[in-house]
């Protein structure tokens, strides 16, 4: 990965050749002592921040889609005329600067504010969020971006309010990111945006009819428009020992810390369960130097999601990082130092880890009368069988634009991105939600990048190398690519998602006729 922050390439403020910009390719270089990318497009010249503002990623290597900018990383989407973060997961804008043009230079000159929306009606008369991960605190700050100028509540459980997710399993629970990190923004944060941000007892009741939520605390609230971004419960096998001190799962900071805690003095580690999130503590548990067995029925790890091949390509880089698998068998009980499984052998085991996936909290919206069915129905604006109810995030189950059939997706930028649409709707400027489904996945030195959705599949393309961690590997039902994955292909990612969303899964099988070198398995 590059230094998006590093100042190189030529002084902006003295100027460019035109001639010099390609249409729709990034020219990085520098304004004073900030990075900056200038970009010539159908729409014009135009100049922004070159560092995006999620993990850093280098806008100079993202792809151009009309006037927006993706960041090759994890697929921030900025508006190349503002500068504003319109895709998540970055949240915060980049620096936009002014773009002067002369005698056939191209000059950047000073910044430019992001420009204030204003609603053209002032929508509802309060917006509450009930849940404060993802998809709750993406809606909350969007909601301020279009400009609604209501009271807006965010209701979290969980300290200390929204947090980055992702990086519980990755790089905070390896110890290679501080605690500071994890927040996604202190509290001032929300004061500042006029946001009340609630930390505390969870709602208990929801009354549809007379917009009312009722908390654990004895208090009721009122709203306008209630947006439910719940998001999901960890599950926890029901075996002996399945409550000890030492078990853990992961899904919120409380949970890292426990962890992280218990791996002083620890030497062995089993973790229970071949998923992303079973897979990633794994590789941050041997960053800390434990020993690491994973316990799971599968015969390969991941391979009902990536296929046997990406699942045997997972398993060797595991393994080549000192990753012991019992596959193919099944926990029996958990005891202080060890786990049994149902062969009768015993794994020691001074921590456990459960990562056997999770399930949707949708008991509020289904006491409340909502259509509830794998999850909370909603149409393509996100909202459910109650008028001025909403839904997103892993609890959402809506209607897949491609797909052509509801799905409910429990990936981080999916959510976020739900929860932007959201409000949105929430605030009159809604459209139908049609990004398309992304996530990454850290697996010791190898990050996977899936775009798309494939539910099922029949037919899985490699192509590259696996081996040598270069490849991308296509998922097929009936002739159709419904999602793509990559290894160390960020830019091929990128033109893969646009293809996708641009033209569908015609618009796929084209970028993957240009991008050839195909190899059929």
């Amino acid at each position: 990965m590059s230094d998006a922050s590093a100042v190189s390439g030529p002084d902006f403020t003295s100027g460019v050749p035109r001639s010099s910009l390609e249409p729709d390719i990034p020219l990085l270089g520098h304004v004073g002592e900030e990075p900056v990318i200038l970009v010539k497009s159908s729409a014009g010249t135009f100049a922004i921040g070159a560092t995006c503002t999620h993990y850093g990623g280098p806008l100079a290597e993202g792809l151009v889609v009309g006037d927006t900018v993706r960041c090759p990383w994890h697929h921030a989407c900025f508006d190349l005329r503002t500068g504003e973060a319109v895709g998540a997961p970055a949240l915060d804008d980049v620096p936009c600067f002014r773009v002067l043009e002369s005698e056939g230079v191209v000059r950047v000159g000073d910044k430019q504010p992001v420009p204030r929306r204003r609603l053209a009606t002032p929508g509802p008369s309060s917006v509450t969020v009930l849940g404060a991960g993802a998809a709750g605190a993406a809606a909350a700050e969007m909601l301020r971006r279009e400009g609604y100028e209501g009271a807006v509540t965010l209701i979290g459980a969980e300290p200390p309010g929204p947090v980055d997710r992702p990086n519980l399993s990755k790089d905070y629970l390896a110890g290679t990111a501080p605690e500071d990190c994890v927040p996604l923004r202190p509290a001032s944060f929300y004061r500042d945006i006029g946001v009340t941000l609630r930390v505390g007892p969870p709602a208990t009741s929801l009354d549809v009819g007379r917009r009312r939520i009722a908390l654990a605390d004895g208090e009721t609230i009122e709203y306008g428009a209630l947006l439910l971004a719940l998001g999901a419960e960890p599950v926890r096998l029901s075996i002996p020992g399945a409550t000890l001190p030492h078990v853990h799962t992961l899904r919120s900071l409380s949970d890292a810390r426990g962890i992280i805690a218990r791996t002083l003095g620890a030497r062995r580690a089993v973790v229970i369960g071949a998923s992303f999130i079973g897979l990633e503590a794994a590789a941050a548990l041997r960053r800390r130097g434990l020993e690491v067995d994973v316990i799971a029925p599968d015969t390969l790890p991941l391979a009902r999601i990536l296929g046997d091949e990406v699942g045997r390509f997972v398993k060797r880089v595991h393994e080549a990082h000192g990753v012991r698998f019992h596959l193919g068998t099944r926990p029996r009980a958990i005891r202080p130092h060890d786990v049994e499984l149902e062969s009768g052998e015993t794994v020691p085991a001074d921590l456990v880890v459960m990562g056997i996936g999770v399930r949707p909290r949708t008991e509020l919206a289904q006491a409340a009368g909502l259509a509830v069915d794998q999850g909370v129905m909603v149409n393509d604006r996100l909202e459910t069988s109650a008028p001025g109810v909403f839904a997103a995030g892993d609890i959402a189950r809506y209607p897949e634009a491609r797909l052509g059939q509801p799905v409910r997706i429990e990936h981080w930028v999916v959510a976020q991105r739900q929860g932007q649409a959201a409000a949105r709707a929430i605030a009159g400027r809604g459209a139908p939600f049609r990004d398309v489904p992304f996530f990454w996945s850290l697996h010791h030195d190898v990050n996977l990048g899936y775009i798309g959705h494939a539910p099922k599949w029949d037919a899985v393309e490699v192509r590259g190398d696996l081996a040598g961690k270069n490849a991308l590997v296509v998922y097929r039902e009936a002739g159709r690519p419904l999602a793509v994955v990559t290894v160390d292909r960020d830019h091929d990612n990128l033109r893969a998602e646009a293809a996708l969303e641009r033209d569908g899964y015609a618009g796929l099988e084209t970028f993957l006729r240009e991008a050839g070198g195909q190899s059929a398995r």
